[in-house]
C-alpha cells in the first residue's frame, strides 16, 4: 500500500507562484509513476503533470507546459509541482497520484492506482 499526502496550496493572487508537495509513504519502491491531476467545481478531473520515478520522464498537460514543473526527490519519497504564472483557471484541488505498477494506459489517463486527500489552489483575478 501506498499513503500519499499533499500540502503547498492556498491563495494566490494571478502571475504568482506556489509549490505543492507530495510525500509517499508505503510500498514506494513500487511506484511505477507519479502524477498530478485536479478537478474544478463542475469539471472533470484532468491531467496536470507527471514524472516516471526511475527514468525522470516529465509529461504536461498543454494548459500548464512552460508554467508548471514537475520533479522529484527519490531520498525524501516526495514530487514537487512548481506552478508559476497562475491563472483563475487554475483553480482547482489538487490531486498526487502514484501508479503502483505498469499499465498500459497512457501517463495522462487517470488510471493511477492510490490518490493523495487533496490541496486546494485558488487563484485570484
Amino acid at each position: 500500500q501506498v499513503q500519499l499526502v499533499e500540502s503547498g496550496g492556498g491563495l494566490v493572487q494571478a502571475g504568482g507562484s506556489l509549490r505543492l508537495s507530495c510525500v509517499a509513504s508505503g510500498r514506494t519502491f513500487s511506484s511505477y509513476a507519479m502524477g498530478w491531476f485536479r478537478q474544478a467545481p463542475g469539471k472533470e478531473r484532468e491531467f496536470v503533470a507527471a514524472i516516471s520515478w526511475s527514468g525522470g520522464n516529465t509529461y504536461f498537460a498543454d494548459s500548464v507546459k512552460g508554467r508548471f514543473t514537475i520533479s522529484r526527490d527519490n531520498a525524501k519519497n516526495t514530487v514537487y509541482l512548481e506552478m508559476n504564472s497562475l491563472k483563475p483557471d487554475d483553480t482547482a484541488v489538487y490531486y498526487c497520484a502514484t501508479r503502483a505498477r505498469f499499465s498500459i494506459a497512457p501517463i495522462h489517463s487517470p488510471a493511477y492506482d492510490y490518490w493523495g486527500q487533496g490541496t486546494q489552489v485558488t487563484v485570484s483575478s
